[in-house]
C-alpha cells in the first residue's frame, strides 16, 4: 500500500458555553424589574374617618364639638387665615408663613394638652386645609409641609367654602 493521503480528522472538542455575562444581565434586569415595580406602585396617604355613630345621626363630624379642630384657609397673594373651631370663625388670624407654623405649632401644643386633661392623651389638632381659587399650588404645597414640620398627623385638604369663610377670603 502506497502512503495514501490520509483524511484529517478533527478533533471533537467539548464545546463550553460561559454563562458567566448572562447571570449578571439576568440579576440587572431583576433589579431593574424590581425597582421600576416598587416606584410604580400608587402612593397614598393614611386616612382615618372617625366611626359612624348612631346617636349623632348617622354624621360622624356631628359627634364632635370641634376642640380639636383647626381651618386654614390659603387665599390669593400668599395669605393664610385660620380659625379654631367646627363650622363658624371663632378666632380669626391672618399671618406670614413664619407667623403661621408659630401659630400652629402653639395650637397642636394647646390641643394635646386639652387631650390629656380630658383623658384621651395623644389626639393632636386636626386640620382642614381649605385652598381657594386665588391661592397656587406652591401654596398647599408649603402649608403641607407646615403641617410635617408641626407634627400634625390629621389633616386633609377640603375645597367647600362656608359663607362665613366666603366673606372672610373676600374681606381680606
Amino acid at each position: 500500500m502506497e502512503n495514501l493521503p490520509r483524511k484529517v480528522r478533527s478533533k471533537k472538542l467539548n464545546t463550553k458555553v460561559d454563562l458567566t455575562a448572562m447571570v449578571s444581565i439576568s440579576f440587572l434586569l431583576i433589579i431593574f424589574f424590581m425597582v421600576v415595580g416598587e416606584l410604580s406602585k400608587p402612593k397614598a396617604i393614611a386616612l382615618s374617618l372617625p366611626d359612624q355613630d348612631r346617636g349623632c345621626g348617622g354624621e360622624p363630624i356631628a359627634c364632635y364639638r370641634g376642640e380639636r379642630f383647626y381651618t386654614v384657609l390659603l387665599g390669593g397673594n400668599n395669605k393664610i387665615i385660620s380659625y379654631d373651631g367646627l363650622y363658624t370663625p371663632i378666632k380669626k388670624n391672618n399671618f406670614s408663613k413664619n407667623e403661621f407654623r408659630t401659630n400652629l405649632r402653639l395650637t397642636n401644643k394647646r390641643i394635646l394638652e386639652f387631650s390629656t386633661a380630658v383623658g384621651k392623651p395623644n389626639r393632636g389638632a386636626i386640620v382642614f386645609i381649605k385652598p381657594s381659587k386665588k391661592s397656587t399650588y406652591g401654596d398647599l404645597v408649603d402649608i403641607i409641609e407646615e403641617m410635617r414640620l408641626a407634627n400634625i398627623e390629621t389633616y386633609t385638604i377640603i375645597n367647600e367654602f362656608t359663607p362665613e369663610e366666603e366673606k372672610l377670603l373676600a374681606s381680606n
